[in-house]
């Protein structure tokens, strides 16, 4: 196995990147497929984990950060590729890494950044007739009142006149000059073009390919997502994943918010794993700015992203169970247990789903008393006990089994080319966690397993989230019996705290996957550049692929295997 630095001396302009505060190297486009294809032939870096488009105005530079890894651990590897912001033309990784797919639709569709070679380059969380490229630090929305929170029109003054009432929204929608309203249904053709026909009659459907639609209103999509499939008969022939329905453009306003105002922000990605999302962000700011948490901060902060991974992957069982029609078993022994731990959330940070706890240099309070106990009773009495009888019923189940078994099955060679990560990439047979791989925070001084299968099924992705529970619990226990006194906070959180120049990619392992953010600052109290590696995302990459030869019926279940979630799905 090559090191880095000697496949780079085959590539004399691949140059580190000398800016303060920066890291990685510099590669100049027209090398960037043969330097990737180096590094992952001769160095092991064989897993695409983000893909970030970044705009730097005041230099009219592009630029796009791949940060690769090699499963075997350690911290990952970065590529920068810059481009004029006139002709952004970067070669597309997806020959390379299929998981580039929707990661380089994203960054074309925000940034305008063109992918050479990608094989359905179109928007993704837009739609085809959207004017701009909204992530573009030039680009400016209806309503647009000024580039940086806090707005000068609303504090410290508080003279605030309703953007619309001076910039009404009629004169503020403008379509590209090739894009007529009145043809609108040419966007479902550009959908469409890459499958079959549909066909309209009972007379012309033998023998013919049939195109359907699954949601976007669909119970069984997890929220407005939608599945267009190509049928043969009954048999899934083709599938692509439609997104964008529940796109907010959650970048653009945390690059306009404080680096503290984001903190509730992220709540909001996957709402069901808040505190997670907190603790990425919270590493990748801190990071950046040179903070380091204090002792009793990072135990519990493993704490409660811990109960955090029991209470996703419950609900994730739960909608699972909900999908194959045998709902009554999750209520019963998994969403009640799930409330339980909500209670914690609730007694510790003063909400249930959108927490908001964590901080720069640790979290916003201490435990506050009676809270110990009640975790202590649920790490070392209920759940052990619950779970137990939870998989009797659950991994036995006849309907569970003969549903979930062989059904969207992923090869590890496919999960890792497909930047598959969490449950979804070690049920398929690679024991990749951040949490041994990279430690951070406090989690190398915990005994714990990470839980590996070999099928790449559905039920083998069930498996290890029941697996994981039970690897939580025995974390939670550690953490409670080494948890150290003293103070939570290093410092003072203010909302206009000013962050050095520089870049930094904070991750964690999340219930769903990789979880990470790419930030950029140029030193004001506002982010830069503000990317989220969502994991539910970027394993939807991989959909199309499991959804191959099976019948339209297992399209739900292959879905809820996968466990997604729309907030962070289309941000």
């Amino acid at each position: 196995m090559k090191t880095v630095e000697t496949v780079f001396q085959a590539f004399p302009a691949v140059q580190p990147d000398q800016r303060p505060g920066y890291a990685g190297f510099l590669v100049p486009a027209e090398n960037l497929v043969d330097v990737v294809t180096a590094l992952k032939s001769d160095a092991g870096y064989n897993y695409l984990t983000c893909v970030t488009g970044v705009d730097y105005l005041s230099d009219q530079k592009m630029e796009v950060v791949y940060h690769l890894r090699r499963l075997s651990g350690g911290a990952p590897l970065e590529l920068k590729v810059q481009v004029d912001r006139a002709d952004t033309r970067v070669p597309s990784l997806t020959p390379l890494f299929p998981g580039a797919d929707l990661q380089e639709r994203e960054a074309y569709d925000l940034l305008g950044i063109r992918f050479d070679g990608h094989p359905n380059l179109k928007r993704i969380l837009t739609w085809e007739g959207f004017n701009g490229h909204p992530l573009r630090k030039d680009w400016r929305e209806a309503f647009y009142e000024q580039d940086a929170k806090p707005y000068k029109s609303r504090w410290p003054e508080g003279k605030y006149q309703k953007a619309e009432a001076r910039n009404p929204f009629g004169d503020n929608v403008s379509y590209p000059l090739d894009f007529d309203p009145a043809r609108h249904g040419d966007v479902e053709k550009e959908l469409r073009q890459d499958f079959a026909q549909p066909v309209n009659t009972a007379s012309e459907i033998s023998g013919e390919h049939l195109v359907v639609n699954l949601g976007p209103q669909h119970p069984s999509t997890h929220g407005v997502f939608r599945m267009v499939a190509e049928l043969d008969s009954e048999t899934v022939v083709k599938l692509e994943p439609v997104i964008g329905y529940l796109h907010r453009n959650h970048e653009k306003i945390c690059e306009r918010n404080t680096w503290l105002q984001n903190m509730p922000y992220t709540d909001r990605l996957d709402y069901l794993s808040s505190l997670s999302n907190n603790y990425a962000y919270a590493l990748a700011v801190e990071k950046l700015a040179g903070i380091t948490p204090t002792e009793r901060a990072n135990y519990i902060r493993v704490i409660m992203a811990e109960l955090t991974r029991i209470s996703s992957h419950l609900i994730a069982v739960g909608f699972l169970m909900n999908d194959l029609g045998v709902y009554f078993t999750a209520s019963l022994y998994g969403l009640e247990e799930r409330e339980l731990i909500l209670d914690v959330f609730e007694a510790v940070t003063g909400s249930r789903m959108m927490c908001n706890y964590l901080r720069f240099g640790g979290v916003a309070r201490d435990l506050p008393e009676g809270t110990m106990g009640m975790i202590y009773r649920l790490a070392f009495e209920r759940l052990p006990r619950k779970l137990d009888d939870f998989e009797k019923y659950l991994l036995e189940n006849e309907i569970v089994k003969v549903r979930c078994q062989g059904v969207g099955v992923l090869t590890p060679q496919q999960a890792i080319a497909y930047s598959a990560s969490g449950p979804v990439l070690r049920a398929s047979g690679v024991g990749f966690d951040l949490r041994k791989a990279e430690p951070y925070g406090v989690y190398g001084r915990f005994d714990f397993d990470v839980p590996v299968t070999s099928h790449g099924d559905t039920y083998d992705r069930l498996v290890i989230r029941m697996r994981e529970i039970r690897e939580s619990v025995r974390i939670i226990q550690q953490a409670i019996k080494s948890l150290p006194n003293g103070p939570v906070m290093n410092g003072k959180p203010t909302i206009n705290t000013k962050v050095p120049p520089g870049e930094s990619y904070g991750t964690v392992e999340g219930p769903k996957g990789e979880l990470g953010f790419y930030l950029v600052s140029n030193g004001s109290a506002n982010p830069w550049r503000y990317h989220v590696r969502p994991p539910t995302f970027i394993n939807l990459t991989s959909l199309g692929e499991m959804s191959k030869d099976v019948k339209i019926a297992d399209l739900v279940v292959i879905l809820g295997g996968i466990d997604i979630n729309l907030g962070e799905v289309d941000r």
